[in-house]
């Protein structure tokens, strides 16, 4: 729930608790016959709830390393690409073929042949790169970039006269580079899955009709009304206890 702020999630089963110590406290006259709030069923329910607060935790977790992976090998990529231009013009390579290694590096780095205005920025805590969605011209996006990297070195390994000394800057470095950029990226992909699939369960646990955390809550508030009546200290007790669905 993108509207909904994680610390939400957390105070709703905080408050659980704290409704679950209630109840405790009235003793046996605390019997509902709804089996999903009898104690039983409230410390079930928190149980379940803590373990997907804490799934997404974990996912988030994993998530958050990949990006940074991703971020740590595409952030320096820009300045390899310069030096890959570099060696090729010092190579003994057909000039055409120096001007269309510049128009892939140009896509590669997100220069112009003209200034152009700056881009939508791209968010980092998101699995795409939002420059690419505003119909830039430089194909900055992950999945571009890494397809553009990949035509850059099938037309190098064509030319017999790029030889470079530098392991990092052979066709075989470039390949191994390109491999490793595929692999961050999808791991971030999936790592975005398994978060959103994380979530997904959370929000289902917590915030289901009739089944989830937030109204078995007001289940519950409704039978210690019924059970003790409106103005009681029982009811005042629980009826205070804030419980927020998502948005």
């Amino acid at each position: 729930m993108a509207t909904f702020h994680e610390s939400g999630n957390a105070k709703n089963v905080a408050n659980f608790q704290d409704l679950i110590s209630f109840t405790t406290g009235y003793g046996p006259t605390y019997n509902p016959a709804n089996p999903a709030i009898t104690l039983a069923g409230l410390n079930t329910k928190h149980g379940a709830a803590v373990t997907r607060l804490a799934d997404v935790n974990t996912a988030l977790a994993a998530w958050t390393t990949a990006v940074n992976s991703r971020e740590a090998i595409f952030d320096p990529f820009s300045a390899f690409v310069t030096r890959i231009v570099n060696a090729v013009q010092a190579s003994a390579v057909p000039p055409e073929v120096i001007a269309d290694v510049r128009t892939i590096a140009r896509k590669l780095t997100g220069s112009r042949a003209k200034p152009k205005a700056p881009d939508v920025p791209d968010d980092p805590a998101t699995p795409e790169d939002e420059s690419f969605s505003s119909n830039s011209a430089s194909q900055m996006s992950f999945d571009s970039r890494i397809e553009n990297f990949d035509k850059l070195i099938q037309l190098l390994a064509a030319q017999a006269g790029y030889t470079p000394n530098e392991i990092d800057l052979k066709v075989t470095g470039l390949t191994a580079l390109h491999t490793t950029m595929v692999a961050a990226n999808l791991a971030v992909v999936n790592a975005y899955t398994d978060l959103s699939n994380a979530r997904i369960a959370r929000d289902k646990e917590l915030y289901d009709p009739t089944t989830g955390l937030v109204d078995v809550a007001l289940a519950v508030k409704n039978y210690v009304k019924s059970l003790f009546g409106a103005s009681s200290p029982e009811f005042l007790q629980v009826s205070g206890i804030p419980f927020t669905r998502s948005r």
